[in-house]
C-alpha cells in the first residue's frame, strides 16, 4: 500500500474535488478542502520514501528516482494550491473546476515519473495534458475572450500533433527492437542505432511528445502565446509542474544509455538544447508581458536542462534534478508576483511594475530574489545549479557547449534584471497599495527562503538527487 500511496491520495483528491464540483460547493469551501487534501498528498508523498517495487507486470517502477519527484510535484501542486487563493482570473462558475483539473495533471505527472514502458508513459502523458486543454481557456472573458480561447485551441492543437509524433515514433521503436520496455529497449538499441537509421528518426519523434511538456526546440511554439492567454493562476502551473514530470521521463529515458556511444542521436538532441537557449533569450530580451517573457525564459532553461542531460553521468543526471527543482520555485515566485500585481486577472506589463517597491515591498522583495535565482546570481539556487550544469559538461569534454551556456547565461541577465529595474524604479504615480494577506505573505517568504536555501546548502540536495538517480545508474 504504501508503493503506491502518492497516487493513492491523488485520485482520492480527485474524487473528492470530482463530487463536490457535482455539489456545487462554494469555491471558499473547495479552496479549503483541495489545501487540505494538497498538504495531505504531500505527506504522502514523503512517507512514501524509501519504498522499493514494481507494479502492472514492471510497467510501473517505484524507486527513489520517482519517489523523490512524486515529492517535488506534489509540493509544487500545493503551492500553486495556495497561489490561487480567490482564483481572480477564472470564471466564477468554472473555480471548482479549476481545482479538480489542475490535481488530475499532477496525478498525470506523478504517474509519469514511475512509468517505465512506453504505453503506460504516453497514457500518463495523455491524463496530464488532457486536464490542461480544459483549463487553459478557464478565465474571465472580459475583453480577453479571444485571447484565452486561442491559447486553448494552440495548446489542444500543438498537444495532439505532438501526441501524434511521438505514438508514431514509438512505433518505430517497437518495430526495430520488439519491446515497449524502457529496461530492454537499453539493452538492444545502442546496438541497433548503426544498423538501422530508421530507429534515430523513431527515438526524435518519441521523444517528440517529452520536449513539447519541456518546451523544448522545436516543440516550443504554442508557450508564449498559451502563457499569455492562460488565466495566471493557470500559466503559472503550466510554466513550473509539468516541466519536473518531463526530465524526470527524460532522465529515465537517457540512463538507459550510460556508458555507449549515441552518435549522431547525441549531435541532435544538442542542437535542439542550443536552438533552445538562444531563441529563448533573444526572444526574451525584447518583451513587455511579463508571462510572455517567462514563456521565452522557459525555453531558454528547458536548453540548459538538456545540457545536463547530455552528459549522461550520475553528476548531469543529479544537475538536472537540482536545476528543475530550484527552476520551479524561482518560476513560481514569479508568477506569485504577477498573480497579486494582476489584481482582476490581467496580464502583468513591464509597466505594470513600476513602482511595485512602493506599493508592496513583499512583492518587490519576491520578484527580485525569483529574477535573480533565474538569472544565476549567487547565493541563489540558479546560480549552483548552472554551476553544476558547467561542471558536468566541462568533465564530458563538451566545451562548445560549455562556451554557448555561459553566453546564454549572460544574455539572460538582461532580461531578468529588468523585471527587478522595473520594480525597484519611482513612479510619479506608483497606484495604491497592494494587498497581500497572511497565507499569501508566508508563501513568499517560504519561496524566498527556498530558493536561498537551496543555492546556500546545495550538497545536501546534491546528494539526495545523486542518490535517486544513482538507483538508475545500477540497473
Amino acid at each position: 500500500m504504501l508503493i503506491f500511496l502518492p497516487e493513492c491520495a491523488l485520485m482520492a483528491m480527485a474524487l473528492v474535488l470530482f463530487f463536490a464540483s457535482l455539489a456545487s460547493w462554494n469555491v471558499t469551501r473547495v479552496y479549503g478542502a483541495s489545501l487540505v487534501m494538497g498538504a495531505t498528498v504531500v505527506v504522502c508523498a514523503v512517507a512514501s520514501w524509501g519504498q522499493e517495487g514494481d507494479l502492472f507486470f514492471g510497467a510501473y517502477q517505484v524507486d527513489a528516482f520517482s519517489q523523490l519527484f512524486k515529492i517535488v510535484i506534489t509540493m509544487g501542486l500545493f503551492v500553486v494550491l495556495v497561489m490561487g487563493e480567490g482564483l481572480k482570473g477564472i470564471e466564477e462558475r468554472l473555480r471548482p473546476e479549476y481545482f479538480l483539473f489542475v490535481t488530475v495533471s499532477a496525478a498525470g505527472l506523478v504517474f509519469l515519473s514511475s512509468a517505465v514502458e512506453l504505453i503506460t508513459i504516453f497514457i500518463s502523458l495523455e491524463v496530464s495534458s488532457f486536464a490542461l486543454y480544459v483549463i487553459i481557456p478557464f478565465r474571465k472573458a472580459g475583453a480577453r475572450h479571444r485571447e484565452q480561447m486561442e491559447a486553448g485551441i494552440k495548446y489542444v492543437l500543438f498537444g495532439a500533433i505532438a501526441s501524434g509524433i511521438s505514438l508514431f515514433g514509438m512505433s518505430y521503436v517497437f518495430g526495430i527492437a520488439h519491446t515497449t520496455y524502457l529496461a530492454e529497449l537499453g539493452a538492444v538499441v545502442p546496438g541497433l542505432l548503426g544498423a538501422s537509421p530508421m530507429l534515430i528518426v523513431g527515438l526524435v519523434m518519441m521523444l517528440a511528445g517529452f520536449f513539447f511538456k519541456l518546451a523544448l526546440f522545436p516543440m516550443h511554439f504554442w508557450a508564449p502565446d498559451v502563457y499569455q492567454g492562460a488565466a495566471n493562476e493557470t500559466a503559472g502551473f503550466v510554466a513550473t509542474i509539468p516541466k519536473a514530470g518531463a526530465v524526470a521521463l527524460l532522465i529515465r529515458f537517457i540512463s538507459l544509455a550510460a556508458g555507449t556511444e549515441l552518435g549522431d542521436f547525441n549531435w541532435i538532441l544538442a542542437s535542439f538544447a542550443v536552438f533552445s537557449m538562444v531563441l529563448g533569450n533573444l526572444s526574451a530580451l525584447v518583451q513587455e508581458d511579463v508571462k510572455r517573457l517567462l514563456a521565452y525564459s522557459s525555453i531558454a532553461h528547458a536548453g540548459y536542462v538538456m545540457v545536463a542531460l547530455l552528459c549522461v553521468n550520475l553528476l548531469g543526471f543529479a544537475t538536472a534534478v537540482y536545476y528543475i527543482a530550484g527552476y520551479m520555485m524561482m518560476n513560481l515566485a514569479c508568477f506569485y508576483v504577477v498573480y497579486h500585481v494582476g489584481q482582476e486577472g490581467e496580464n502583468v506589463t513591464m509597466d505594470s511594475l513600476t513602482g511595485l517597491y512602493r506599493r508592496s515591498p513583499m512583492l518587490a522583495l519576491v520578484l527580485a530574489v525569483g529574477a535573480f535565482g533565474m538569472a544565476g546570481i549567487p547565493p541563489t539556487v540558479g546560480f549552483f545549479g548552472k554551476l553544476f550544469i558547467f561542471t558536468a559538461a566541462i568533465q564530458k569534454s563538451l566545451y562548445a557547449l560549455v562556451i554557448i551556456t555561459v553566453i546564454n547565461a549572460g544574455i539572460s541577465a538582461f532580461y531578468y534584471l529588468k523585471l527587478v529595474r522595473a520594480a525597484y524604479s519611482p513612479a510619479e504615480d506608483p497606484g495604491e497599495t497592494l494587498p497581500v494577506g497572511k497565507p499569501a505573505s508566508l508563501l513568499g517568504i517560504g519561496l524566498m527562503a527556498a530558493i536561498l536555501l537551496v543555492g546556500i546548502f546545495p550538497q545536501f540536495f546534491m546528494e539526495v538527487a545523486e542518490m535517486a538517480v544513482g538507483t538508475l545508474m545500477v540497473r
